[in-house]
């Protein structure tokens, strides 16, 4: 994995988050034990606004990634056949799910590379390759091309001073297996040593289930009282309604124009609120 931590730290550049403007809701918050995040939009800018939403030419990131990941083969018309089939196979993975009765489903981003390049290579596009360390390289060359990460300000801060004053920490995102990675380059601490406990952190690609799913927060109870939980989100729908009805406190983080989701034409945000509404990661730390 070092090698791909070095990959994460090459592709990466500073991104600054874009203001919002919405109206802040700043209020204490009593009663809070453990503090749960979100982490594309919330503890990292995404480029995209989201994990895996291509944010430029998927073509020529698909391209260079075969190149760099070590692939030979015609590189330029796999790159052009490559976003198609990839939005394709999550498509069908989805209503396969779907079809077993799974409302919100996930899949496992390197199984799908496995699959693309399995079909490139029946195309006869690449050469025989299985090496299961290329399609974890190439899934995050891909990823790092077409949705570049950077760490929200203060957040690192703000999760350093929730630590130290005693909170539980966890993450409920939607994710993939470089996600943690990303953090772990781009933070230079794992998320253990940042303070997220390991039973505290549940991410959509193990669950193959994603936000909206409630059922992501349901392994949380067995360790904590969700009553108790306050969660940090920037979408409406994924963050703080799915929180909500899961019984957590929440707090809608409105400081990247890129990230934030209201989602007002949806009936299940119309009427909802969030306990409090912050555009600074800081701003937690005053009000728990």
């Amino acid at each position: 994995m070092n090698s791909l931590l070095q990959r994460i730290h090459e592709l990466s550049a500073p991104l600054e988050p874009i203001p919002t403007g919405e109206t802040l809701h700043l209020e204490p918050l009593d009663g809070i034990e453990t503090v749960l995040f979100n982490i594309y939009g919330t503890l990292l800018i995404s480029g995209s606004g989201d994990v895996g939403t291509a944010a430029i030419d998927s073509t020529e990131a698909l391209t260079q990634s075969l190149i760099v990941a070590g692939y030979e083969g015609d590189h330029e018309r796999a790159g052009e056949l490559g976003p198609e089939l990839l939005h394709a196979q999550i498509a069908h993975w989805h209503k396969a799910a779907r079809d077993t009765g799974i409302k919100f489903p996930e899949v496992e981003i390197s199984s799908v590379w496995r699959h693309i390049i399995q079909r490139f290579q029946r195309l006869e596009l690449l050469k025989p390759d299985d090496d299961t360390q290329k399609i974890l390289r190439l899934a995050v060359e891909y990823e790092c091309r077409v949705n570049p990460v950077w760490p929200m300000p203060a957040a690192l801060e703000t999760i350093e001073n929730l630590r130290a004053r005693g909170f539980r920490l966890g993450i409920v995102s939607n994710a993939q297996f470089y996600t943690p990675l990303l953090i772990e380059a781009l933070f230079t601490k794992k998320l253990e040593t940042l303070g997220f406990e390991k039973e505290l952190c549940v991410f959509s690609y193990k669950a193959l289930q994603a936000k909206p799913a409630v059922d992501l927060f349901q392994p949380l109870e067995k360790s904590i009282d969700l009553s108790k939980a306050l969660y940090v989100g920037n979408d409406m729908l994924n963050d703080i309604w799915t929180a909500g009805e899961a019984g957590c406190r929440t707090v809608l983080f409105a400081g990247d124009q890129r990230s934030l989701r209201l989602r007002k034409e949806d009936t299940r945000c119309k009427n909802l609120t969030p306990d409090t509404v912050v555009d600074h990661l800081h701003q937690i730390t005053e009000m728990v």
